[in-house]
Parts: structure tokens; C-alpha cells; sequence
């Protein structure tokens, strides 16, 4: 059977160590993610089947052939006669080839064109489309199929967009996207999928969203970012070839129609009504993303807080205190668990250095994970990427205060550039890391702003300003940031602007400064509000009394003190919250009701005890709801505290004071906390 490229590497790998070698050895060799690594073995085992060849997955070592050293010697030949000979495309190669170019295709497509195109057998591709009929059963497309007429694929602009995604989520790793890398190995299906996505564009789409991030002040996950930018990229892409999307089939809602308005307005493009329509169709989902964070992650609090405890116990060492790392978990382990329950891989490229530099930490969560996740199996690629959350926990306590300017950038997620920070702060203290940016902007600051330019990913600037690491800051690369710097002082090309350095209101030490005081002021005001207008209240209600009824009566004092302008809506978005699952805090009686709302004035904290429980979905009773509002539009200082907030509540004292504490004594308790966070957060870097 014929083999792609990939597949030809990474059958390479395999005879040539035949004893033993991990699907993340592999992944980072041929530079794809395991996923993509299990996918190709499939094709891989039947071939090596086929030369006398068996395929052995071994626990501890990984994969391994079994075979008679001739048969090997015969394979490793038929390879190297392959990659000299350049052979066509795999069996998947080309059905999925099939598919995309029928895709950009606006006229029927000859048989015989296809066949010619993709080197095969017009029966061979004649299969392949009897395949995709079947699997577009549901997708909203189909074949049109006629003698003399050729093929067409048929449906909706909306249809044909959603399943290039679906393509591109099967077929792309996320660094295909966002890191440029050199052609090796690369597939075909890879390559025109960027080019019906369109880099460029996808660029100029994710400078949009920036803007639109800073105007909404808020920020997406990393994961619900990649989405969003791909679904946003795939769409101009077809617009700007001609295909206009077809007619939504209802009105976005005036703030999502504002929201697309300012898009296509960063985006610089002048979009048709139905092309903005669709685009607020898309963005629509930026509200979810806007809740109090550590609140959406009930599920997976009771599983962040034993795995933090039993690493706590394997290494003694405190972390159960340290937040970043509780809500990093938190938003880490919800798709952790979505993957490993549909059985999905994820690419870890750094997993080889992790275990090497991390050794023991690494080996301490592969165990707690294993006592305290017993009902799921995490391949070792997801316990590296929760090895950098500890890691950077364990690193956080020994930050330093120091003068030297860098700019940040590292697109690896939140975990790793946090775990590059403390590294750099610890090891070259004489730098100061004024800010975590994405290479757009980056590249796009004036150098005046910074001395260097710290990066995980190559730059599109002059090697001279910037650096670039891996977020692992090895021992290697720590001497080679030492010397740069050395160079860089040195250098008068990359001395600092003196014209902005004449201005004494410009001064970046003096200019950080304001900032930070800035910063102090406005989350000390939000949470001295915030603690201000807390109350502990009692509640009588009838036994059996409805959940709804009870939220029109805590509404109802809210409106009393001036918080609400209407009940209505603020009990729609609370019994709307609770469809989507309960928000009873795992082995307590306490449940945190919580919305965002127009009809909402200021943020307001309020704890009302009633003398029987009330139920909540699935069955379960709370005798304490802590009521949290705050308005639509909400400032970062705000989102920050009320987030804070939420975080206490994993703490069993927190727990405890809300169950028997008075009003004064939970006030008490809230003002040392937060202001510990606020001393302790104010710099970016903790």
C-alpha cells in the first residue's frame, strides 16, 4: 500500500529503533501531536503487517516491532526506495484531497480530473466519493452525482463553512497556525487546508479580535480563541474568494450586531448585511466567556483541590493557597477530561524536556493524578502539561523586584509562559517582564517601549531584537539569554529612544509605577465595595418551597437596596445558570447563584440562610445561596475581585465562616484576603 511522507518518517523511526519508542518521541521527531501520531499508525500497521512486520504497544516503552531482522532490513529498503522515488498520496491523503477540492470548486469536476490530479484510478476515486456520501449524511451537504455531469458538492455557504472547520480541527494542529515550521513532513491535506484558510487572513482576523478583547475587557480561553479565530479566518477567507454566506435564519440580537459592527471595523473590511449577520452569529458565544471564571468550574473543583492536596503530600511542599495555580487547573482540567472521555490526543512538544528537567515533579503528578483521577487514564502528554501548572507554582514564591525591560511572548498557553516568566525572573534577575503579549503586537511595539523582546516562537523582525527560548529555560539557553543581554547593553543600535527618555511623564519606571497605583486604587475600591455592601441574611420559607420562588424573594432585596433595576431579568439568568447544572458546591450545602445583567447597577455579594433546604437541579439541597451579580459592562478591576471571590471558595475556612460566621466576622475575613491578593497580584507576573 502506498504511504505519506509522515507515515514513511514515522515507519522510519519505528525499524530503526524496533525495541522500543513513544508515541511523544514520535510526535516530536516528525513535529506533530500524538493525536495525528495514532491516527497514521493505522495505515502504518496494516503496511507493516503486509512485510512480516507486527506492531506491539507495550506499557512503559511505547511501540515495538516484532519481526525477524531480514524482514526489517527488507522494510527499512522499501522505505528508502519510496522517499527516493517520492510516491503519491496515502489512501486518507487522497479521499480527503477529493473532498477539498470539490469544496473550491463553484462548477461540476470530471471524474477523470480528479483522477488525473490525484494520481489514481477514476474507480478508485469513483470509491472514495461513494465513501463521502455516507459521511456527509447530517453535515447539510451532498453529491451531486451525474454521468456526463461529473461531481458537485451541494449545500448551504453556512453548511460548507462549518465542515472546513470540522476538516481543520481533524486535520491541523494548533501550530500549524500560529508557528511558522519548515516543510518536513508536512502533508498535503495540511497544506491546502492553510491555503483554503488563509494565514494571512487568519492573521488579520486574530489583530481584530485583540482589539475587540481590549474594547470588552475581558479574554476568551486559549481554546474558545483558536476556535473563534479559525471559524472567523475560514469566513473571510470565503468571502474574500466570493462565496457570500447565505441569510441567517434569525436577527442577531442588538449587542451581538454591535459586536460584529466593531469587528468588521477593526477587521477593516466593509462586510455585506448577511456576512455581518454571520459574524455575530459566531461571536455570539463571547458572553459565556465572560462569567466569573473559577464559578464555571464547579464540576471540577472537588478534582483540582485532591490533586493539588496529594501533590502537596508527595512533595511537601504548600500549594493549596496559591490561586494561579487553582484557577489554572480549573480551566485547564474541564477540556482535559472532555479529551481523554472522547478519546481525543493532544500534542505535548515540550513533554521530552519536561521529564528531563522535571523529573521528579513530573513523576509526583503522574502519581496523584493516578490516586486521585483513578476513573480516567491520562496519557503522559496531559500529566507534562499539568507538570508546567505545578511547576510554576513550585517557582512562584522565590519572584524578584528588578529594572531590565522585556516584552514576553509565548503562545504555548497560560501554564508554560507563567513557568518562562518565574524561570527568568529567578535566573537573570536584572530583567523585568513589563508585559505577556501576543508576536502581533510585539512586533508592532515601538522599540522604545522595551530593551528586548523575549520568545517562544520565531518573529518576523530582526534577529537583534528578540530571543528566542523555549518555556523550559534550560541551563543552555539561561547562559545564551545572559550573553544577549550582555550584547545588548553594549549595542547603541537598541539603546533606548532618548527623546522619549528626556520626558519625565514618559519614563517607563515612572510610567509603570502610575499604572500599578492605578491598579492598587481601583481593585482596592471594588473590593471595599464589594465587602461594604455584604450581608448575611436569614431566610424563613415553608418546606418544599420552588428554588424560583425563593430567587424572586433574594432578587427582591437586592432591588430594595438599590442594586437591581428589575427583578425579572436578573431571575431569568439565575434559573437559566441552574439548567445548565447545578451550582451546589461539591460536599457542602452551599450554592453560588450568579449572573451577569443589565438590569444589574453595581456588583453585590449577599448571603441569605434559609432554615430548610431548597432544591436544586438533579435532586441536591442548599440551606446557603450566596447571590453574586454584577452589571454587563464590568471593569477588570471588578471581574478580578468577583473572580477572587469565587476562588475563596475553596478554601474550607472560607467554607466554614459562610456556614456559621456573622456578617462582620465574613467581612473581616474577605477584606485580609483580598487584601492579600490585590499586595500580592498586583504585578503581572505572580
Amino acid at each position: 500500500m502506498k504511504m505519506s511522507n509522515r507515515q514513511r518518517q514515522i515507519a522510519a523511526l519505528l525499524t530503526n529503533r524496533p525495541d522500543g519508542i513513544t508515541v511523544a518521541e514520535i510526535a516530536e521527531s516528525v513535529r506533530v501531536s500524538a493525536r495525528t501520531v495514532h491516527r497514521e499508525l493505522q495505515d502504518i500497521e496494516t503496511a507493516l503487517s503486509g512485510a512480516g512486520i507486527a506492531l506491539l504497544r507495550k506499557s512503559g516503552s511505547g511501540l515495538a516491532l516484532d519481526a525477524e531482522p531480514e524482514k526489517l532490513d527488507a522494510f527499512r529498503r522499501t522505505l528508502k526506495h519510496a522517499d527516493a522515488a517520492g510516491l503519491g498520496h496515502s489512501a486518507q491523503e487522497r479521499k480527503v484531497l477529493t473532498i477539498l477540492r470539490l469544496i473550491e470548486e463553484s462548477e461540476p469536476t470530471k471524474l477523470f480530473a480528479l483522477a488525473h490530479e490525484l494520481q489514481a484510478a477514476i474507480p478508485t476515486i469513483s470509491h472514495d466519493l461513494d465513501e463521502w456520501e455516507s459521511l456527509l449524511t447530517g453535515s447539510g451537504l451532498a453529491l451531486e452525482r451525474r454521468r456526463g455531469y461529473g461531481v458537485e458538492l451541494q449545500g448551504s455557504e453556512r453548511a460548507i463553512r462549518r465542515f472546513i472547520f470540522r476538516l481543520a480541527r481533524q486535520f491541523l494542529d494548533p501550530a500549524d497556525l500560529f508557528e511558522p515550521a519548515d516543510d518536513a513532513g508536512h502533508s498535503p491535506i495540511r497544506d491546502r487546508l492553510l491555503e483554503m484558510i488563509g494565514l494571512e487572513g487568519f492573521f488579520r482576523v486574530e489583530k481584530a479580535l485583540w482589539r475587540l478583547e481590549e474594547q470588552h475587557r475581558t479574554k476568551l480561553s486559549e481554546e474558545s480563541y483558536t476556535l473563534l479565530v479559525l471559524r472567523l479566518a475560514i469566513a473571510l477567507s470565503r468571502y474574500l474568494g466570493g462565496r457570500i454566506v447565505d441569510a441567517m435564519p434569525a436577527e442577531p440580537t442588538p449587542r451581538d450586531a454591535e459586536r460584529a459592527q466593531a469587528y468588521a471595523r477593526f477587521l477593516d473590511a466593509d462586510l455585506p448585511e448577511r456576512e455581518l449577520a454571520y459574524a455575530a452569529h459566531l461571536l455570539s458565544g463571547w458572553d459565556a466567556s465572560e462569567q466569573v471564571p473559577v464559578a464555571e468550574h464547579f464540576p471540577q473543583i472537588e478534582i483540582v483541590v485532591e490533586l493539588v492536596a496529594e501533590v502537596e503530600n508527595l512533595l511537601g511542599a504548600s500549594l493549596m493557597r496559591d490561586r494561579s495555580l487553582i484557577e489554572g487547573l480549573l480551566h485547564h482540567m474541564e477540556p482535559v477530561l472532555q479529551r481523554i472521555r472522547e478519546g481525543q490526543q493532544i500534542r505535548n512538544p515540550l513533554l521530552l524536556q519536561i521529564k528531563r528537567d522535571y523529573a521528579e515533579l513530573y513523576e509526583a503528578v503522574r502519581e496523584a493524578a493516578a490516586r486521585k483521577l483513578s476513573g480516567y487514564e491520562l496519557p503522559e502528554e496531559e500529566i507534562g502539561f499539568l507538570t508546567m501548572h505545578f511547576g510554576a507554582a513550585l517557582e512562584r514564591a522565590n519572584l524578584l523586584t528588578v529594572p531590565v525591560r522585556a516584552l514576553l511572548v509565548c503562545t504555548s498557553g497560560i501554564g508554560s509562559s507563567k513557568m518562562l516568566a518565574v524561570r527568568i525572573t529567578k535566573e537573570l534577575p536584572q530583567i523585568e517582564l513589563i508585559g505577556r503579549v501576543s508576536w502581533f503586537e510585539a512586533v508592532r511595539t515601538p522599540p522604545s517601549d522595551y530593551d528586548l523582546i523575549i520568545s517562544t516562537v520565531d518573529l518576523p523582525i530582526k534577529p537583534e531584537r528578540y530571543i528566542k527560548l523555549s518555556p523550559l529555560l534550560t541551563a543552555e539557553e539561561t547562559e545564551r539569554l545572559r550573553k544577549f543581554v550582555h550584547n545588548l547593553a553594549a549595542s547603541p543600535a537598541v539603546a533606548r529612544d532618548e527623546t522619549s527618555l528626556a520626558k519625565p511623564s514618559a519614563a517607563p519606571s515612572e510610567l509603570n509605577a502610575i499604572a500599578r497605583l492605578a491598579g492598587l486604587r481601583d481593585h482596592a475600591l471594588e473590593a471595599h465595595a464589594l465587602i461594604e455592601r455584604f450581608d448575611a441574611i436569614s431566610l424563613t420559607w415553608p418546606l418544599g418551597t420552588e428554588f424560583e420562588t425563593i430567587l424572586h424573594a433574594i432578587c427582591g432585596y437586592a432591588f430594595d437596596i438599590g442594586a437591581l433595576t428589575d427583578t425579572a431579568p436578573v431571575v431569568d439568568g439565575l434559573l437559566e445558570r441552574e439548567r445548565h447544572g447545578s451550582q451546589l458546591i461539591p460536599d457542602t450545602e452551599l450554592a453560588l447563584v450568579h449572573t451577569r445583567s443589565d438590569a444589574v447597577r453595581f456588583p453585590l455579594l449577599l448571603l441569605f440562610r434559609l432554615d430548610h433546604p431548597v432544591a436544586l437541579s438533579g435532586g441536591a439541597g442548599a440551606r446557603q445561596l450566596l447571590l453574586m451579580l454584577a452589571p454587563i459592562e464590568l471593569s477588570k478591576s471588578a471581574l478580578a475581585i468577583l473572580s477572587e471571590i469565587s476562588a475563596l471558595l475553596l478554601l474550607p475556612e472560607t467554607m466554614a465562616l459562610l456556614e456559621d460566621g456573622d456578617t462582620e466576622q465574613i467581612r473581616v475575613f474577605l477584606a485580609g484576603e483580598l487584601e492579600h491578593v490585590i499586595k500580592s497580584k498586583m504585578d503581572w507576573r505572580v
